[in-house]
C-alpha cells in the first residue's frame, strides 16, 4: 500500500522485540528507516535483512545528546531529513519503592524517559525541513494506571504520556504532531521475563497476549497521514485490561 511512501523513519530499540516488528511493517510500507540500538550485532542483521536502500543500522546509546546527534546526520546523509521518530527504546527493572536501588531507578529513568525527551528534541531541525514530522512515544498501560513493584518504570512511562501531550503543543505550529501508544502485554523478549505467575493473575478481556504486529499497525497509522489530524493523544493497545478501571 506504501502509506510512508517517501518518508524518512528513525526507529529506536529496533533490533529485537517491537523495534524490530515496527522497522519490517515501515519498510513493507515504502518508508526508509534508520534502525537504532545497542545491540549492534542484532541490530545489523535486521537492517540487513530489510536491504541497504531501505534501512540503515546505528549503533545508539539513546540517553546520549551526542549519539542523537549522530543518528539525525546518518540519516539525513543517507536518505534526507526526518519525517517519522518512533521512541521505542525501554527497558524494565522490577521494585517496589522500598526494594528499588537508586541506581536502577535513574537507568530506568535515563533509558525510558530522558531519552524520548532528548530524541524529540534532537529530531525537529530535520522535521522542519521537510515542514512536517510526526514522533510516536511508545509508553505503556503503566503509564496509565499503577503496577506494583514497577516504581520506575511506571514513573517512567507516566512521564512519556506527560512529555508526548507538552511537546504536541509546543511543536503543533511546525506541523509536527506527538502521540504515545500504550501497550499492554505484548509477546516480546520482554514480556518473557515477566514470572508466568505474575502473568497469570492478568486478566485479559479478550483472552489472550498481543502480538507485536498489532502494535506496528498502530504505529504505522500513527507514523502515515492517515491520523494527520491526530496529537496530543495516548492510543490504547492492550486487548481491554484498561477497561476494567
Amino acid at each position: 500500500m506504501n502509506r510512508l511512501h517517501g518518508k524518512v523513519a528513525i526507529i529506536t530499540g529496533a533490533a529485537s522485540g517491537m523495534g524490530a516488528t515496527h522497522a519490517v511493517a515501515f519498510v513493507a510500507e515504502g518508508a526508509k528507516v534508520v534502525l537504532t540500538d545497542i545491540n549492534e550485532e542484532k541490530g545489523r542483521e535486521v537492517a540487513k535483512s530489510l536491504g541497504e536502500r531501505s534501512a540503515l543500522f546505528v549503533k545508539h546509546d539513546v540517553a546520549s545528546k551526542d549519539d542523537w546527534d549522530k543518528v539525525i546526520e546518518a540519516a539525513e546523509t543517507t536518505f534526507g531529513p526526518v519525517n517519522i521518530l518512533v521512541n521505542n527504546a525501554g527497558i524494565d527493572k522490577a521494585g517496589s519503592i522500598e526494594e528499588m536501588s537508586e541506581v536502577l531507578y535513574r537507568q530506568v529513568i535515563e533509558i525510558n524517559q530522558v531519552s524520548v525527551f532528548l530524541g524529540m528534541k534532537a529530531v525537529v531541525s530535520s522535521m522542519k525541513k521537510g515542514s512536517t514530522g510526526s514522533i510516536v512515544n511508545i509508553s505503556s498501560i503503566a503509564g496509565l494506571v499503577a503496577v506494583p513493584d514497577k516504581v520506575a518504570y511506571c514513573a517512567s512511562k507516566f512521564a512519556v504520556r506527560g512529555m508526548t501531550k507538552s511537546a504536541a503543543l509546543d511543536l503543533a505550529k511546525y506541523n509536527i504532531r506527538v502521540n504515545s501508544v500504550h501497550p499492554g502485554l505484548i509477546d516480546t523478549p520482554m514480556t518473557s521475563a515477566v514470572p508466568k505467575e505474575q502473568l497469570s493473575q492478568i486478566i485479559i478481556p479478550l483472552g489472550r497476549t498481543g502480538d507485536a504486529k498489532e502494535v506496528s499497525s498502530l504505529v504505522v497509522y500513527l507514523a502515515s497521514d492517515e491520523s494527520s489530524y491526530s496529537t496530543g493523544c495516548e492510543f490504547i493497545v492492550d486487548g481491554g485490561i484498561t477497561a476494567m478501571v
